[in-house]
């Protein structure tokens, strides 16, 4: 896989066009680089291939509601910064800039960005879905683009992408993880939903009770699935290993002040020490949801149970 060079951007910028080689660039905030972001990312890689150009993405961090004031609650994201950086990667892009959206670059009229942020890096082809905006308050869209670009590059506007009629998108998605609908999530997102993060010490209650789980930390701006037992696969050490996941806040074994959500995964036919490892967990099913049991026998046999449903699923998915 080729390394792609990142470029973290903060406004006003100094890089010099000359600086620069022509490239086909996909814009867009991307968050979960869905189904319909990679066809727009690949629609740019594709371009750029045949004109032998070097392609390009570019998105925003943190999401443009931060700045805007337009949502109160924390924000979280399907692909935080970090993941979208990998998954980005992952399909072969040659740059990726990382506008820091600010105050001072919300104001931005759409001819501004444009000037400084496009024809400025010498970007030859822009790539955009056809709800893009950009500049002040959004009143640039891929309508005005072919004006503003004052005919120094060219466009290629993507349709909405859909699947049984609706439109596939970062919110459909959200709210399929909220409803731990995780199997209709990953058909939108063209993937299975990931997290990475780091194992972590836990009370070792799973292996005093015969399932060891590896407590997996993430970044807390990930968008989590509902609470719940899922069907997950695990990479460590660049091995993936199948696993049964519990997310939520152990309510067998729940203290009354602990309100932080947890992420433990058992992984089967696994037996090593991954304290300290950075690992990427896959969900594929949502088995069931969480509850509490009248005892560790109950919780034992309902593990058991929820282990060999997803045994089960995987080897239907190999066959």
């Amino acid at each position: 896989m080729r390394i792609m060079k990142v470029t973290m951007l903060n406004h006003p910028h100094s890089i010099q066009k000359e600086e620069l080689p022509p490239m086909a660039m996909a814009l867009g905030f991307f968050d979960g680089v869905h189904a319909g972001h990679q066809r727009v990312i690949e629609t740019a890689k594709n371009i750029a291939n045949e004109r032998n150009w070097k392609s390009a993405v570019m998105t925003f961090d943190p999401h443009p509601s931060v700045v805007l004031g337009k949502k109160h609650e924390k924000i979280r994201y399907i692909t935080p910064l970090d993941e979208k950086i990998r998954m980005i990667e992952q399909l072969g892009i040659d740059h990726l800039f990382v506008i820091r959206f600010t105050s001072d670059f919300a104001r931005l009229e759409p001819q501004q960005f444009i000037d400084q942020y496009i024809i400025g890096l010498n970007v030859q082809h822009v790539v955009a879905g056809y709800d893009f905006t950009y500049g002040r308050c959004g009143n640039g869209t891929m309508d005005t683009l072919p004006e503003h670009s004052r005919g120094l590059f060219t466009i290629t506007k993507v349709d909405k992408l859909a699947y049984d009629g609706e439109k596939v998108s970062s919110t459909k998605i959200r709210c399929l993880l909220t409803e731990g609908q995780i199997e209709e999530a990953n058909r939108l997102l063209g993937r299975p939903y990931r997290i990475t993060g780091t194992v972590v010490h836990g009370d070792q209650r799973g292996r005093k009770i015969g399932f060891p789980t590896a407590n997996v930390e993430c970044d807390d701006d990930y968008y989590l699935p509902k609470t719940g037992v899922y069907a997950v696969r695990m990479k460590v050490k660049d091995k993936w290993v199948n696993g049964v996941c519990n997310i939520g806040y152990r309510p067998t074994f729940k203290h009354p002040d602990e309100r932080f959500m947890s992420i433990e995964v058992h992984l089967f036919e696994f037996d090593h020490s991954i304290y300290g490892e950075e690992v990427t967990v896959e969900w594929y099913k949502h088995i069931r949801q969480e509850r509490k049991f009248n005892g560790v026998q109950e919780l034992v046999a309902q593990i058991e149970k929820d282990k060999q449903s997803a045994i089960k699923y995987f080897q239907n998915e190999a066959e």
